[in-house]
């Protein structure tokens, strides 16, 4: 039987925090923890609006603002914390995602950019399938 008067030992995890690298990867924010590193060592990340290092501690309740290509950003509020990996759907209720929705005009102006891309890549060599398909069509083989 529990005592309620006395009071409980809170989790480690609370008292000491978790190192940012790790709690980003865990929380499935970015796909691998090197990831994480360096989107640290690069300034894309800040916490309660200032650049942070990826051995810095996190703690419930911190705001992190995570810059992603094409001038978007994320903004993430702390809401758990954890060290081990977790099933994807537990590992989003670590944060609260406050990013605004994007306008009519971002999401026009995305698809443009996927397209100019899509445009502009350049077309790659053909591979032993596809150069024995040309040997054949060519009457070569």
């Amino acid at each position: 039987m529990v005592d309620e008067t006395r009071p409980t030992i809170s989790d480690p995890l609370e008292t000491d925090g978790v190192r940012l690298d790790i709690w980003l990867d865990v929380a499935c924010l970015f796909k691998t923890r090197s990831e994480a590193q360096k989107a640290c060592k690069s300034g894309r990340i800040d916490v309660n609006g200032q650049p942070a290092k990826a051995n810095r501690r996190l703690r419930i309740g911190d705001a992190i603002e995570i810059s992603r290509p094409f001038g978007r950003k994320q903004l993430i509020k702390v809401v758990a914390l954890a060290e081990r990996q977790l099933a994807r759907p537990d590992a989003r209720k670590l944060y609260e995602d406050l990013t605004p929705a994007p306008t009519p005009e971002e999401i026009e102006a995305r698809k443009l950019e996927r397209m100019y891309r899509a445009a502009m890549t350049p077309p790659r060599a053909p591979d032993k399938r596809q150069r024995r398909a040309i040997r054949k069509f060519k009457g070569r083989d």
